[in-house]
């Protein structure tokens, strides 16, 4: 095979891509990014075996947290910025061990790449498969997929100022045991549970950057419909990049839409006094490509997920910022103060049509822990008259599978005494469905983007806390989740550490789990599929 990867839910046969990505990266774009990962290992064995502190190497810790991001699925599919990223972790790698004295030989640690055709020749050799033990392997690409998805929010409360050097640390510790040999499965498992563990740490620092610095999510109604304007469409997930956005088109006649996962920046009370901040456009990041179409305006990622283009034209429009990249995109760095330019594509949207209307009307979200707790008071009236008589998360990824057309079909069947709490792109599936309210409380509430899930973990900490349970799994609650790339496994791992079980998980379980793998999160932890919807609703309503 020219190269291996099942890192999301939609690998090849659920069991691995081996001659391009199904997301569309190719075989030397996936061989550089199992090679940074390795890189990425190596300097995590320095980091711990000579007993840094995570504190004394911020430069360290943002461009290890930047590659793991960069190797996240549909992030970044730019071979050279890969390469120049791997060169760069080497270079830090080596200029640490020189430092610190270290002296140990793994390879990891002390290898040496200077081209192209050496790195694909080394990358060939520490892959995924490199593992031989497959529940070995399936263990340390769980833990590994965790880190990648609290990377991701690392990076996002790095933009805002807010870091924790004890996640950084953890970070470098669960990197550097993916290379150690003597590690059993058991250490490993209990190393998978401190990843949640380290996950809710994470994901609390970027629900306290982004709530600090705009202000708690509220109720909103966003708007679907266009405007006559140019504008600019905002993607991912970056909310210092969607500020920075706001402001400086501010006064020149165009206007910002969202898309995707950024729909929730439409709830942060400091993105209300732009009167340019139009709505949001169409939907999940599946779509994208005729959408993008009809919006006629340039699109600016901030993160993944990029659908790669199918023009060249298509290309020219799209800017990429952060750990994302896509060759014929124009990329935008930061300058040494964070602050990025946004001029070309603002010029750019000034020469082009508004966008095309595809739908009219509005979406109600903003129900994160604190608007929640706002209305805690109806909520637990409702439980206890019986109004509501269950709470469903479905959080989570949405995808272009035909098989996820079941959360769109659940949420439908779904009794009308029952509520959805939902965050991360999977509610495109059902929150521009009519599916009513609960004396005033709508039936879907949308907590936020998928870092957002921390939310949910929280109101559901705060019921089991006002009626008074023992157990966070006696809550009226159940779990029925989906799940693409690996930001949904570490809020997976994280509801594992906070004690949450019988999660059903879909459209199918990841490949990356060996069966014994799964054999223990089954017994353990009672992980389970998605069958038939009708099957399904009986066994959660019954349960």
């Amino acid at each position: 095979m020219s190269m291996f990867c099942y890192q999301c839910q939609e690998t090849a046969k659920n069991t691995g891509c081996t001659v391009k990505g199904v997301c569309g990266k190719t075989e030397e774009v996936a061989k550089l990014q199992d090679l940074l990962i390795y890189a990425v290992k190596g300097i995590s064995e320095v980091v711990v075996k000579t007993g840094t502190n995570a504190a004394d190497i911020a430069e360290i810790n943002h461009e290890v947290v930047k590659s793991l991001f960069i190797t996240i699925t549909n992030a970044n599919f730019d071979a050279a910025a890969i390469e120049a990223q791997i060169l760069k972790v080497l270079g830090l790698r080596d200029e640490l061990a020189s430092e610190k004295g270290y002296t140990g030989n793994s390879d990891a640690a002390t290898f040496h790449v200077t081209t192209r055709e050496a790195m694909l020749d080394k990358a060939a050799t520490v892959g995924v498969l490199s593992t031989e033990n497959e529940d070995v392997r399936s263990l340390r690409e769980l833990i590994i997929y965790g880190i990648k998805g609290m990377a991701a929010y690392v990076e996002h409360a790095i933009n805002l100022g807010k870091e924790n050097t004890d996640v950084y640390g953890f970070m470098y510790k669960g990197l550097a045991a993916t290379l150690d040999n003597t590690l059993s499965a058991d250490d490993l498992v209990a190393l998978t549970l401190q990843t949640g563990e380290v996950g809710v740490t994470a994901m609390a620092l970027l629900d306290e950057a982004n709530t600090s610095r705009y202000g708690n999510p509220e109720i909103t109604s966003v708007n679907i419909g266009v405007r006559k304007n140019p504008a600019i469409l905002i993607s991912g997930h970056d909310l210092a990049d969607m500020e920075q956005l706001l402001e400086q088109t501010a006064g020149t006649g165009v206007d910002v839409y969202t898309h995707g996962e950024m729909l929730p920046a439409h709830y942060y009370p400091a993105f209300k006094k732009y009167d340019h901040f139009a709505g949001n456009y169409g939907n999940a990041w599946w779509k994208q490509l005729e959408e993008f179409e009809s919006f006629h305006g340039p699109v600016l990622f901030t993160t993944n997920c990029i659908v790669p283009p199918r023009t060249p034209e298509a290309a020219a429009k799209i800017f990429t910022t952060g750990a994302t990249g896509f060759p014929g995109c124009t990329h935008i760095e930061a300058d040494e103060n964070g602050k990025k330019d946004f001029s070309a594509i603002i010029e750019l949207a000034k020469t082009l049509p508004s966008p095309e209307e595809i739908e009219t009307g509005s979406i109600v979200g903003g129900f994160a822990h604190n608007q929640v707790f706002a209305l805690a008071d109806q909520v637990v009236d409702a439980v206890k008259s019986g109004a509501i008589k269950k709470f469903f998360v479905m959080a989570g990824c949405d995808g272009r599978a035909k098989s996820r057309n079941y959360y769109t079909e659940f949420a439908e069947k779904l009794p009308k005494d029952t509520v959805i709490l939902t965050a991360g792109c999977a509610k495109y599936k059902y929150n521009k469905l009519n599916l009513g309210d609960i004396n005033g409380i709508p039936r879907v509430l949308d907590a936020g983007q998928c870092n957002d899930s921390y939310s949910l973990a929280v109101i559901a900490m705060k019921l089991k806390e006002i009626f008074g349970l023992a157990d966070i799994n006696e809550l009226p609650i159940a779990y029925n989740i989906a799940w693409y790339e690996q930001k949904a496994v570490i809020v997976l791992l994280a509801l594992l550490h906070l004690g949450v079980k019988n999660i059903h998980l879909g459209p199918t379980l990841p490949g990356f789990l060996s069966p014994n793998v799964a054999k223990v999160l089954v017994d353990t932890f009672g992980i389970a599929g998605i069958g038939e919807v009708d099957d399904d609703i009986a066994l959660f309503m019954n349960a």
